[in-house]
């Protein structure tokens, strides 16, 4: 059974569901809302921007509104959705600090294991979730944000843990990488240097690099990445040819991205599409 919450005024939208919900990502499908795919049992097959993924039972997987998700096949599923009327993951990190970890990391598919406390703990929030949804008063919206508020944090404590992130009050490397994440997937059509970067962080490219490689990242590696997650993107779910997404990804020459392109995946743009082609 859906549950479903809409504020007219706001426009925000916030879904319960389950498998069934899936249904409609038979065919590869941008997300559209912010998504947490709960796989309680079972495992769930799904496809991820054209990579076969597998949730195992007990776990829980964070999708972005812009990523293609295509449901394969599973069961006893808990599916969460929401937009960013609802909830805005930008205008809350402050209190949840998950952008550029959760959403818009540089983990391209982060999933969150739940032993067997932790599953005690998100079923007790699942069932108060649902006993807002049935709820309907003045205060609803406000109950169901704080609820999603505490969903998220826990979320991303657990992802922190599970990639060996920890944080002090004295050190602020965990939120430099977040923030640079995010910097990361709001200007890489446009800016690839970690110069630009750096200046917006106020620091310079090699205090960057110092910071990160003791979190065993380096800022052009994101970077990079990014870039050849939307090119690989755009060649499958899109018709452009290798040139034109070069033009849509800042590249003025289309042969850097093919280097790059081909650095990251040992073929080049015209190759990886072709080799899409035959296998369809």
């Amino acid at each position: 059974m859906t549950h479903t919450f809409k504020e007219f005024s706001t426009n925000a939208i916030f879904n319960i569901g389950n498998e069934t919900d899936l249904l409609s990502f038979k065919k590869a499908k941008q997300c559209e809302l912010y998504t947490f795919i709960w796989a309680k049992t079972e495992a769930i097959d799904l496809t991820i921007d054209s990579v076969p993924f597998t949730v195992p039972p007990h776990s829980i997987l964070a999708l972005t509104p812009i990523q293609y998700l295509q449901y394969n096949g599973g069961k006893d599923v808990i599916i969460y959705q929401f937009n960013s009327e609802f909830y805005c993951i930008k205008d809350h990190d402050q209190e949840v600090s998950c952008v550029g970890i959760l959403f818009f990391g540089n983990t391209n598919i982060p999933i969150i294991h739940l032993d067997h406390t932790e599953q005690q703990k998100y079923n007790t929030l699942h069932e108060v979730f649902i006993d807002e949804l049935e709820t309907e008063d003045n205060i609803q919206a406000e109950m169901l944000r704080m609820l999603m508020a505490r969903f998220i944090i826990k979320s991303t404590r657990l992802l922190k843990a599970k990639e060996g992130i920890t944080e002090s009050p004295k050190s602020s490397k965990v939120d430099l990488l977040r923030e640079f994440n995010f910097l990361v997937e709001q200007h890489f059509k446009t800016e690839h240097s970690v110069a630009f970067y750096a200046e917006k962080l106020f620091r310079s490219p090699k205090t960057l690099s110092n910071n990160f490689a003791k979190l065993n990242r380096s800022p052009l590696q994101i970077i990079h990445n990014r870039i050849v997650l939307e090119t690989q993107r755009q060649l499958v779910y899109t018709d452009k040819t290798a040139k034109e997404i070069a033009y849509d990804i800042g590249f003025e020459d289309a042969s850097h991205l093919s280097r790059l392109f081909k650095k990251s995946t040992s073929m080049s743009p015209t190759d990886y599409k072709k080799r899409l082609n035959t296998s369809s």
